[in-house]
Parts: structure tokens; C-alpha cells; sequence
């Protein structure tokens, strides 16, 4: 019924989407995990072409990537560190016959963004510089690596092609380079829209 609703674009809550997880996901959810509506404009906002290929930089649970996989008619990919989200949001995508989706286990330096049409970013590496949250004790976070991370999306994104897309979620902007131009905001500016202009 909740992707049978998402593909009619049937309003779903987060609630009952969020049913699809375990309890102790489920309580990570207001902190970690994109929301319902929030998914659904990006992903409309990021698929700008049929098959374009949309990366979920730290997709987590794959919550964004289930949901804009299942509303528009883009490819999503989720590059995750952990395993056992990587493996749980593989088993959501499969056992719910979300074709369109492909889920990463890997780190994002070890990905490189010029396979991608365009790109997701909900704050990620925010775990390395605040603790207050914690999905589980299974990576290294070190503050540094905050720093690390971000660079290296930075300068991935610096050599993506004009007119590449990107939304970010309550994100510093410290991972955006010079050339990406901001489109419209929404959530009382904690959600970006931007696209490359040069």
C-alpha cells in the first residue's frame, strides 16, 4: 500500500512510511532520515530526464532513495558506509519491487560523482562533529573527517557538468564550489535547491 501510494502520488505520512523499518530506525527517524514531502520535492526537482541518475551522498536507511525511485522515473543510488542499513534498505527495495534503485555500500571518497546526473545531500557527516544523535558506534567519527568528507564532495561537484543539480538539507554549504547557483529555498531556508551554471 505505501509504494503502491507513492507511485500514484497518493500523500503518505511519515509514520507509515516509516513502518517499513525497525523500531530502533524508526527512532532515529526525526534526526537521521529525510522526511516524506521533503524526499518527494527533491526528487522531482533532481530528475530532470527520464533514467537520470540521482546519488544519495550517506543514503543511510535509503529512505530518500525509496521514495524518489518509487515517485519519478529517475535512477536513485544511495552510497552507505554501514552495512546493515546498506543490506535493510536493499531488502525494502526488493521484498516492495523497487527496480530503480541501487544501494552502495561503500565510503563517498571511494565514489566518484561523474556517474551521477545529479546529487542529494542531508547533512551526512554531521555525526563527526556532533554526537548527540548517534545511528550506532559501527564507523570511525572524528571531526577531522567532517572536514575531509566535505572537501572531497566539494571537488567532485567542481567537476561535474553544467547544468548538474544538487539539493541540500540543512547543510553549512561548506561542500558547495563556486559555479553552483541557488534556485529557490524552502523550509524557511534549510532546504536548497541549486543548479551549475558554469
Amino acid at each position: 500500500m505505501i509504494f503502491k501510494n507513492l507511485r500514484l502520488h497518493i500523500d503518505i505520512g511519515d509514520k507509515l512510511f516509516n513502518t517499513l523499518y525497525p523500531l530502533s530506525i524508526q527512532r532515529l527517524s526525526e534526526h537521521h532520515w529525510t522526511s516524506v514531502e521533503v524526499a518527494q520535492i527533491s526528487a522531482d526537482y533532481l530528475v530532470h530526464k527520464p533514467n537520470c541518475k540521482v546519488l544519495d551522498i550517506g543514503s543511510g536507511v535509503g529512505k530518500f532513495c525509496l521514495i524518489g525511485a518509487t515517485s519519478t522515473k529517475g535512477h536513485f543510488y544511495g552510497v552507505e558506509q554501514r552495512e546493515r542499513l546498506i543490506k535493510l534498505s536493499q531488502k525494502i527495495a526488493k521484498t516492495h519491487k523497487v527496480n530503480n534503485v541501487t544501494f552502495i555500500h561503500s565510503n563517498i571518497t571511494e565514489v566518484s560523482f561523474s556517474d551521477y546526473d545529479a546529487f542529494y545531500f542531508y547533512n551526512p557527516f554531521y555525526e563527526n562533529i556532533d554526537h548527540s544523535f548517534l545511528i550506532d558506534n559501527k564507523v570511525v567519527l572524528d571531526e577531522k573527517l567532517y572536514t575531509t568528507y566535505s572537501e572531497y564532495v566539494a571537488n567532485q561537484l567542481k567537476n561535474t557538468a553544467i547544468g548538474t543539480k544538487l539539493v541540500t538539507y540543512w547543510s553549512t554549504w561548506v561542500e558547495i564550489p563556486e559555479g553552483f547557483d541557488l534556485e529557490f529555498t524552502a523550509y524557511n531556508g534549510k532546504l536548497n535547491f541549486w543548479k551549475k551554471k558554469f
